[in-house]
Order: C-alpha cells, then sequence, then structure tokens
C-alpha cells in the first residue's frame, strides 16, 4: 500500500509518500517521494493575522501540484493536515474551502494538542524507562510533553515558534507562562531529566554539530553543544549561513531563534542532553493511516517494524 502525509506548517510544506511492505509479518516502512516546499504562511498570519492573496494563490497551486502527485503515485489513501498558521488565520478555514471546492483535496486544521499526539504516536519508539521532556519546535508553536516510565503525564502547546520569534511576535506573556509550566510539571519526573527534540531545526542543529547518527545508540547532543551551534550561526551573515553553512534560505534565518527555544525549555527543565530521533508530524500522518487501513482491513497487525519508518 501507499500513503501520503501533508504537513502544512508555518514556516514550509512537506509533501511525503510512504510505501508499506510486508514481508515475514514485519511492516517495512519505505519512502518514495519526500518534497520540502518553502511556503512561510506564519510570516503573512503572524503579524497580519491572515494569509495574503499572493501566498493563497501559490497555496492553491501547490495543492493542486500534491494532487497530481497522489494521482501519479496511485496513492491508497492521503491526509493533508493543518498547523499553527491556518488555525491562526482569519481566512484560513476559507482558504481550506476553496481548496476543497476547487481541488478536490480536503485540509484537517488540527489544534497543537491533536499535532502532539500525532507526533508522539512515533515518539513512542524512542522512548525507554528515563524521564524526557518532548520539545516540538515548529513556526507559530511550540508542543511540550513530559514523559516518565513510557508514559504522558503533562502536554502543552505555546504559541512560541521560529518564525513567529523571528518576527519579534513571541510574547513576554508566554514565554514565562511556559517556564511556569515546565518548573510546575517537571516535579513528576525522575532526576535525570533528558530532553527529545523534533522540528527541522534541531536535526540541522545536530548535524551542523558534526555528530554522526548510529544505528545502535539514539542520536543525541548537550546542550553546549547547542550553544556551540546556535553562537557559530548567530555570528554569520544571512548570505554565509546559506553560501558557507549550505543552508536553505528558509532555514538561514529561524535556526537561531528556533535553538533559544530547544535551549530555554532544556534549561527550564534540567536536562543536559538531547535526544535528536528524526520524526515529525508527517511520520505520526503515516502511522495515523497505516493503522486506520490496517483497522479497516481487520487485519491484525503483531510486528511493525519501527526502525523503518521514513525520516
Amino acid at each position: 500500500m501507499k500513503f501520503a502525509a501533508v504537513d502544512i506548517g508555518s514556516n514550509a510544506i512537506r509533501f511525503q509518500i510512504t510505501s508499506i511492505l510486508k514481508h515475514n509479518d514485519i511492516f517495512n516502512f519505505k519512502k518514495l517521494e519526500y518534497v520540502r516546499f518553502p511556503l512561510r504562511l506564519g510570516q503573512d498570519v503572524f503579524q497580519f493575522n491572515k494569509i495574503s492573496p499572493e501566498k493563497e494563490e501559490k497555496f492553491v497551486k501547490l495543492m493542486k501540484t500534491f494532487k497530481m502527485l497522489l494521482e501519479l503515485y496511485e496513492v491508497d489513501d492521503y491526509i493533508f493536515c493543518a498547523t499553527s498558521a491556518m488555525r491562526e488565520s482569519t481566512n484560513g478555514r476559507e482558504i481550506a474551502e476553496r481548496v476543497k471546492n476547487d481541488v478536490g483535496i480536503s485540509i484537517d486544521i488540527i489544534d497543537g494538542d491533536k499535532e502532539a499526539d500525532l507526533i508522539n504516536a512515533v515518539l513512542f519508539n524512542e522512548l525507554d524507562e528515563k524521564s524526557y521532556i518532548h520539545i516540538d519546535v515548529g513556526g507559530g508553536s511550540t508542543e511540550l510533553n513530559i514523559f516518565v516510565n513510557k508514559k504522558k503525564v503533562a502536554a502543552q502547546s505555546f504559541k512560541i515558534g521560529s518564525v513567529r520569534r523571528l518576527n519579534k511576535l513571541d510574547a513576554p506573556e508566554e514565554w514565562k507562562r511556559m517556564e511556569d509550566w515546565v518548573k510546575d510539571n517537571i516535579s513528576k519526573a525522575n532526576i535525570p531529566v533528558y530532553a527529545i527534540g523534533t522540528g527541522g531545526n534541531i536535526g540541522k542543529i545536530y548535524e551542523l554539530a558534526n555528530l554522526s547518527r548510529s544505528k545502535e545508540l539514539k542520536p543525541s547532543i548537550k546542550i553546549d553543544k547547542i550553544e556551540g551551534v546556535q553562537k557559530q550561526v548567530a555570528a554569520m551573515t544571512y548570505e554565509d549561513r546559506i553560501h558557507v553553512l549550505n543552508l536553505n534560505p528558509d532555514r538561514a534565518d529561524v535556526i537561531v531563534p528556533a535553538s533559544d527555544i530547544y535551549i530555554s525549555v532544556m534549561k527550564y527543565a534540567g536536562a543536559k542532553e538531547m535526544v535528536v530521533p528524526e520524526l515529525g508530524l508527517k511520520d505520526g500522518l503515516i502511522q495515523m493511516l497505516f493503522r486506520r487501513n490496517m483497522h479497516n482491513l481487520e487485519e491484525q497487525v503483531t510486528i511493525i517494524n519501527t526502525n523503518k519508518f521514513p525520516k
């Protein structure tokens, strides 16, 4: 079977097609196609509370392109999911309705709790008996979850994100609310507390720290390494970040404000080290489609090779 997931974020839109292969009762997830398109919807929404006509037209055109890819790949099931930019936009639902009428695609605009739940669906595979604070930084919001012995004991979404911070639209009151929430809830965890970081920026920070990934060990990075990468990138011009560090233009400007969020939450929680599993919303969406279709087929799923989830 082939599934497609589209993550309509505040900084970019991600499209992925995954093939599900079964052999000896083991399900392997193989990525067939991945497109990351830098359409920054949050730039409009967080300043003007709506998506501009220019970006709306580009967005509709992009949805038509994705619809064509669904047909060409003969996808069995798919889901298009939008997060903070579209849910906060005064015309987000109107645009979603236009896409449904003109393109034939339904867009699910989800809240922060649902977003966190979808990511957690694949994140559980990375957990052990330790205590973790999960930090998922997007363009417009940050989702935090605290896990103890593989159980979620607290969760909250905050209107703090890389694009929002880049444009100085992150309210000090929201930062204080986030700090208070972490300090109030981290007592539910056992010491030491480790962090888990998801979102495109932490993956790039890990890469810039020149750390190698191992199949045997969980990829992790110390907080001082994150701070070192942040200091290195912040000292460079926007052009050098693109040409010397080979960052995408829409990554080069948000990576420093995103690192502010990861570092701050780690300090609030007293976490010195972060696991970086390269998982995100699109992976949770793919797993949701998988489970939905297995349920529809009334097939008992006994073994899932989670190490094969698309990165």
